[in-house]
């Protein structure tokens, strides 16, 4: 209640005046250190402080906490009281390091509530009676709806062992299908896990032919699911009958890679080749061949159009491909590593990103309507898959060596929405649920994660046209 020194003076002339002692005028000196000004003005001139020391009280932290939530309240404040004009909380000013990271400099706003005028002064504003008659800044600042915060589980809401989960990068061992059902390759064996009810089913073994499975994807109906094994060929079977429909013979080499164009199949191999066949021809008609990776192709995805084929290799290198050639229109060389990680954007016609290996690390962007490198970021670890959000401008990598993680990434910005980890080793494998919500990751620990991380949030919707680029009219 009273300051230290004026209590010593105190006591002192008390004890030393006992017998004649006067009724003391007992002052009260209130101690202003402990008063929270910046909060209950919300006057700060820096709405996101650095932390305070370890021996603040846990009042403060709190304060900070309150002003961060309160700062379209604050700036309410400034419009009622201090005859600002502002209409959005971004148009807060910004913190001294914000100022001095973007450049903006400009004259900060007055914070004195009481200031000396000159009396002659020709015309002096009508003083207005503080939310006597809200302002029309004001009125739109409170017309703005609060956007709802995100929230992610940095935890898999699910993990399910799977042994004999092949540790090799250029494989594709996961998909998940329309149907809801996950396709997993393990060992000599396909297994079919159904996310509604739980049930674990094995589809094929190759055990007797002693040739292990390297890649499935399913069919967009969710019917069919195309297996890839060492021995080279490709078996498609029915999932709902658990039987075998075809077997597709062509390539040398083990098959890594898989990627369907409505009944036509497309199928990467170690042999460098990439061959395209129509499911319902006879099993040995090959529609085309495609050459141009000088080493193993791992990577395979068609856009979303299916007019362009984008081919990842173990020789660093990018390739997009048409109906209309077999050689390829474009060539990407800037990859340092092999190439795995591949996919359209389902927003933006004509967007591919790619994501490099160990030697590489990058993830890059790239328009394939003029050839040209958007983005490029530095993810700092091996990137093995890559997958876009469908209702969000948002996808997420997977990483190997030496960050074993998934990260979720705002595009364009680039920002990191989410970092998640879990596996004890590094991520290889990665499938897109069919709500476009949920993914699964399996790793080199043998275990698959299932992560929420993109959100059901429609995305605006892009006006479509006849005069639309690469868009055909009939």
């Amino acid at each position: 209640m009273f300051q230290r020194e004026y209590e010593k003076r105190l006591l002192l002339r008390y004890s030393n005046d006992i017998e004649g002692r006067e009724e003391l005028d007992l002052r009260c000196i209130p101690r202003r250190a402990g008063n929270h000004w910046a909060r209950n003005s919300s006057l700060s001139d820096d709405l996101n402080q650095d932390p305070p020391p370890a021996t603040q009280t846990e009042t403060s932290s709190n304060s900070r906490r309150e002003l961060r939530h309160n700062s379209a309240y604050a700036c309410l404040l400034r419009n009622e009281y201090l005859d600002t004009d502002l209409s959005s909380v971004d148009q807060c000013r910004q913190s001294p390091k914000g100022r001095s990271e973007t450049g903006d400099y400009r004259e900060r706003e007055s914070t004195r509530l009481y200031r000396y005028v000159e009396r002659n002064r020709p015309t002096i504003p009508a003083l207005r009676t503080p939310f006597g008659n809200v302002s029309e800044a004001s009125q739109r600042l409170l017309s703005i709806s609060k956007r709802r915060v995100r929230r992610l589980s940095r935890l898999p809401y699910k993990i399910l062992d799977a042994p004999e989960l092949q540790d090799d990068f250029y494989l594709n061992l996961i998909d998940w299908s329309s149907e809801n059902m996950l396709a997993v390759g393990l060992g000599y064996s396909v297994y079919l896990w159904n996310a509604i009810s739980g049930q674990v089913t094995r589809l094929c073994d190759f055990s007797q032919e002693d040739n292990l499975v390297t890649a499935v994807r399913w069919h967009s109906g969710g019917r069919q699911v195309a297996i890839g094994t060492l021995g080279g060929y490709v078996s498609i079977w029915d999932a709902s009958k658990q039987k075998q429909l075809t077997k597709l013979e062509g390539h040398s080499a083990r098959v890594t890679a898989l990627a369907w164009r409505g009944n036509c199949l497309s199928s990467g191999s170690r042999d460098r080749t990439i061959l395209q066949r129509d499911v319902r021809m006879p099993p040995m008609d090959i529609v085309r061949c495609l050459h141009g990776h000088k080493h193993e192709v791992c990577g395979l995805d068609w856009s979303p159009t299916w007019q362009y084929l984008a081919s990842g290799g173990n020789d660093n290198r990018l390739l997009v491909w048409t109906n209309q050639s077999n050689d390829p229109i474009y060539s990407f060389n800037d990859h340092k590593a092999v190439v795995k990680a591949l996919a359209w954007s389902p927003h933006k016609t004509g967007l591919l990103a790619s994501g490099g290996g160990t030697a590489d690390r990058c993830l890059r962007f790239w328009n394939v309507l003029t050839g040209q490198l958007v983005q490029c970021i530095d993810t700092g670890a091996q990137i093995s898959n890559l997958a876009w959000a469908h209702n969000s401008a948002e996808l997420v990598t997977t990483h190997g060596y030496a960050q074993p993680q998934v990260i979720v990434w705002r595009y364009p910005s680039l920002k990191q929405v989410v970092k998640l980890t879990g596996h004890s080793h590094r991520v290889v494998y990665l499938a897109l649920s069919p709500d476009n919500e949920s993914i699964v990751t399996g790793g080199a620990d043998e275990t698959l994660r299932f992560w929420t991380v993109f959100t059901n949030r429609q995305a605006p919707k892009v006006p479509h046209s006849v005069l639309s680029l690469n868009r055909s009219i009939r």
